[in-house]
C-alpha cells in the first residue's frame, strides 16, 4: 500500500526585504496511513510552512508532495480547496470558530461547503458533538463555552467530513494542562480506534509524547525522526 503522504526534495522560500529567504531545504518525508506524528522545532524552523504545504494552504517552490496517491504540488487553487474540504481536517490553536454560530452549525460548516443537505449535516454534527462530550452545548455559542469545549467543537468540525488526515497546529496552546490532557486523549483515541492519521505541531514535549513518532525541524531541515523519548 502506498503511503498517505510522500514528500520529496520539498523546498520553499519567501520574499522578504527584496530578497528570497529559504524556509525549507529539500525535505524528504514519508508518513503512512494511521500514523500519529508530532512535529517540533524552534520558531522559524520551517515546521509551520511545512504544515501549510501538507494542508494545501501553500504550495512548494520545488519538489513533490503526494497525498493519498495524488500529486498535489502543481494543482490549481480550486482543486486544492476541494482536497482541503474532502481529505483534511484542521484543528488550530485559536479554535477558529464562527463567533455568532452555534456549536452544531460550526461543526456542520464543512458539510455545507460540500453540498450536503441540512438534515444530514445536523445528524452528523450532532453525532460528533455527542462523541466529544458536548451534547449539552449543541446550541451554545463559542463565547458560552470554555476553551476546552471550543477545542472539542473544532475537533468535531475537523472530523465531520470523515477525512483520513487531521492536521493540528498547537491545539493545546491556549489550554491549561488538565484540559490539554483531555484534548490529547481525544486525538490518541481517534488515532487508535479509527485509524485517523494525525500530524501535530507543538512546542510542548509532554504533548509530543502522545504521538508515536517525532519529527524535529531546525533551520528548514529535518534533524530528527524517530520515537519520542520518555
Amino acid at each position: 500500500m502506498a503511503p498517505l503522504i510522500q514528500v520529496e526534495k520539498l523546498s520553499k522560500s519567501y520574499a522578504t526585504g527584496g530578497r528570497q529567504v529559504p524556509v525549507l531545504h529539500g525535505i524528504d518525508l514519508t508518513i503512512e496511513a494511521g500514523e500519529f506524528v508530532a512535529i517540533m522545532g524552534p520558531s522559524g524552523s520551517g515546521k509551520s510552512t511545512f504544515m501549510n504545504i501538507l494542508g494545501c494552504l501553500d504550495v512548494p517552490d520545488a519538489g513533490r508532495y503526494v497525498l493519498d496517491g495524488r500529486e498535489i504540488s502543481a494543482l490549481a487553487a480550486d482543486e486544492l480547496a476541494a482536497i482541503r474540504n474532502r481529505s483534511i481536517g484542521f484543528v488550530f490553536q485559536g479554535f477558529n470558530l464562527l463567533k455568532r454560530v452555534s456549536a452544531i452549525d460550526n461543526v456542520a460548516l464543512p458539510l455545507l461547503y460540500a453540498g450536503v443537505d441540512r438534515a444530514e449535516r445536523e445528524r452528523r454534527a450532532l453525532e460528533l458533538l455527542r462523541a466529544t462530550g458536548l451534547e449539552r452545548h449543541v446550541r451554545s455559542l463559542p463565547n458560552q463555552m470554555s476553551g476546552g469545549q471550543q477545542q472539542r467543537v473544532a475537533i468535531a468540525r475537523a472530523l465531520v467530513n470523515r477525512p483520513p488526515l487531521i492536521l493540528a497546529d498547537e491545539p493545546t496552546g491556549n489550554l491549561d494542562s488538565h484540559t490539554s490532557q483531555e484534548i490529547m486523549d481525544i486525538f490518541a483515541r481517534l488515532n487508535r480506534e479509527q485509524g485517523i492519521t494525525i500530524i501535530l505541531v507543538t512546542h510542548e514535549l509532554d504533548v509530543a509524547h502522545y504521538a508515536k513518532r517525532l519529527v524535529r525541524f531546525v533551520d528548514g531541515h529535518i534533524v530528527e525522526d524517530g520515537t519520542p523519548t520518555p
